[in-house]
């Protein structure tokens, strides 16, 4: 990147680093049990609720107790359950037209962040009825208040139930794009381990390792408050500690509720202090190859965290101390060291693979530029790079030709 480039950028981040303090950041309610939530819809005179889902989800039986809960205490739903993996504009706009066909008055978005995500898409587009979804990318765009947001997370990983953000594709152009502003982050997060219970092995690890990038992007980034650093702290702690259990044993309560709270509270530091160019990399792939977000992210961060190189020594000690893989006397090279090597560790005992099918050359320079575009000058990660840079993490993570 130019030096002209990095003192905008730099700039930017500065602005937004001083403004941090002021702005309109909130943490939703948190509520245990989906058996709660009729009583929440109540308590705020809401009788009628459009529910976000996915057809595997809902054919699976696991919105059976959202739906029995909702019925006996009469408060009328409708299912919108054609959510796919990296939800599209037309997910957003049928999803709407169903709330709207059906007079609701509250949404709420069940599963992974998918659902989350179109589910505050909705609500944007309820609360801008004249402004298309790619018109709000960025910063600020919504701007007015959306319909009573509820989340169920399914994953213990995106974070969504608690970010201001939600990443929408573009269906014509397989663009991946991040939308941010206040009025999206939910009113209330149903943190129920039980909705985890059945969640496969395949995704209980790239859901987690997701959650283990957006603590460790938040963490280290240029733009970090006393509480996102102990949020994040208290995260990748969380995570060390329960992920691998909640892989090999799926009916381990315990495990699964505190990795429900460990991608929360990632979740809550990255919606202050901002990601980095894993994710920026990872929403490319998603939007052009369907490659889903955990995966990608998963397998991206220990050549992102090289790349950064000593930038991120001194917080990365922090982080493997924080995972128990440091002490206080460890260098810090050693420790940022221990903690790639731990990573790479976990990713294959858990099945995650090196490498990402189907990435095609001949696409990465368009993938790196809507990577650049996105990250620059928002996120304020330790070493600025632009699209040409950006390219680099396609290359290492691209399956070699057979």
């Amino acid at each position: 990147m130019n030096p002209i480039q990095k003192i905008f950028c730099r700039c930017f981040q500065t602005v937004l680093r001083l403004v941090l303090p002021i702005l309109p950041y909130r943490d939703p309610k948190i509520l245990n049990s989906v058996e709660a939530v009729p009583d929440c819809l109540k308590q705020k005179t809401l009788t009628n609720v459009l529910i976000v889902t996915d057809g595997y989800l809902h054919l699976s039986g696991m919105l059976e107790p959202l739906k029995k809960a909702l019925g006996e205490s009469g408060i009328q739903y409708t299912v919108y359950d054609e959510v796919v993996p990296n939800p599209t504009v037309l997910n957003v706009e049928l999803a709407r037209e169903r709330y709207l066909q059906n007079g609701c008055q509250a949404l709420i978005g069940f599963g992974g962040g998918s659902s989350i995500d179109c589910a505050k898409a909705v609500g944007a587009r309820i609360a801008r009825p004249n402004k298309p979804i790619p018109k709000m990318r960025g910063i600020l765009k919504v701007l007015r208040p959306i319909p009573f947001l509820i989340a169920i997370p399914t994953t213990a990983g995106t974070g969504s139930e608690t970010t201001l953000a939600t990443v929408i594709t573009d269906d014509r152009s397989a663009h991946k794009f991040p939308i941010n502003d206040f009025p999206l982050i939910p009113r209330v997060a149903v943190l129920d381990p039980e909705m985890t219970r059945s969640l496969p092995k395949h995704m209980t690890s790239t859901t987690g390792m997701d959650a283990l990038t957006h603590a460790i992007e938040a963490y280290i980034g240029r733009s970090t408050t006393r509480q996102t650093r102990a949020n994040a702290l208290e995260a990748v702690r969380l995570i060390a500690e329960n992920l691998e259990t909640a892989y090999e044993d799926g009916d381990n309560m315990t495990a699964r509720a505190n990795m429900l709270k460990a991608a929360y509270l990632a979740g809550s530091a990255f919606s202050k202090s901002y990601v980095g160019y894993c994710h920026a990399v990872a929403h490319s792939l998603g939007g052009q190859y369907h490659i889903p977000h955990g995966l990608a992210n998963a397998v991206l961060l220990p050549y992102v965290l090289e790349a950064y190189g000593p930038s991120i020594y001194k917080k990365a000690k922090d982080i493997a101390i924080a995972m128990h893989l440091a002490e206080d006397n460890t260098p810090q090279d050693t420790a940022a060291k221990i903690l790639i090597a731990e990573i790479r560790r976990r990713n294959k005992d858990m099945g995650i693979p090196q490498t990402l099918p189907g990435i095609q050359e001949a696409d990465i320079p368009k993938l790196a530029g809507f990577a650049d575009k996105e990250a620059n000058p928002l996120y304020p990660v330790p070493v600025l790079m632009d699209g040409s840079e950006l390219k680099q993490f396609y290359y290492d993570v691209m399956e070699e030709p057979t």
